[in-house]
């Protein structure tokens, strides 16, 4: 790496660590991109990616445990799941081509616009009533999907995860992005570990990554309880659908 590429990386970490902190999405869907931008196959970005989003959600949630926002029992029976299926996710991506998995990552950021748009419909008071006998049932299948993703994608699987306990949970929006992003840490750490067994991780830019999203994580979080649900509902969805978007552009260059 030259010193543009090294300044470059640590500042994309920083702005991924604020959108990790915000929005409890781990910040893969900036870091992932980034990479890919600079030359990286996808699959080393995603394994890459798993890497950094382990500082970067220890740090946030660091802050988030800190300031008494985050539920240590509700992260546990999520991550459970979560790190059980990050194996599968790891698997995946391995074996895919890099214009399946970028066009795969960019119709998951769609239809999570359609979930959380879903979202907005079904509330009509505080929370969404849940039935309580299929909490457990939900509360697997949450985690579930949210490790696959971290795995296949390297996003930390709050993409999925956050509308998903907001819809199947009742959670509210920032008890749901903090919940994800203590979540994040246990699933990027099982997917980094499977991605390191692969050979798949860059280490100097995942290590420079990350740190730079320890510092954006501090940033994100602690603006987090400030603002209103309606402005971070409008935030999460316009972020994800410009992502999607460029993950198009970038999957076009393989054909």
């Amino acid at each position: 790496m030259n010193l543009e590429q090294i300044i470059l990386f640590f500042l994309g970490g920083v702005l991924a660590g604020i959108i990790a902190g915000l929005l409890g999405v781990g910040g893969g869907t900036i870091i992932v991109p980034m990479l890919v931008f600079f030359g990286k196959l996808p699959v080393n970005a995603v394994a890459t990616s798993s890497l950094a989003i382990v500082i970067t959600s220890i740090s946030g949630s660091f802050q988030n445990w800190k300031e008494g926002n985050l539920e240590i029992r509700k992260v546990i029976s999520l991550g459970i799941p979560a790190v059980i299926t990050a194996q599968v996710g790891v698997y995946i991506a391995s074996k895919a081509s890099p214009v399946i998995l970028l066009s795969l990552f960019a119709v998951l950021l769609f239809f999570n616009i359609y979930l959380a748009s879903l979202r907005r419909k079904l509330i009509k008071q505080e929370f969404i009533s849940v039935n309580q006998d299929r909490v457990f049932i939900n509360t697997i299948l949450t985690g579930g999907a949210a490790g696959i993703l971290s795995g296949l994608f390297g996003v930390g699987g709050g993409v999925i995860m956050v509308p998903l306990q907001m819809l199947l949970l009742g959670e509210k929006i920032k008890v749901a992005i903090q919940t994800s992003l203590g979540v994040i840490i246990l699933t990027a750490i099982s997917a980094s570990i499977g991605h390191a067994v692969a050979g798949n991780i860059l280490l100097s830019e995942g290590l420079l990554i990350g740190f730079g999203g320890l510092v954006g994580a501090q940033i994100g979080t602690r603006f987090l309880p400030k603002l209103s649900d309606k402005v971070i509902t409008v935030g999460f969805l316009t972020f994800i659908f410009l992502v999607a978007l460029s993950l198009i552009w970038q999957a076009m260059k393989y054909l």
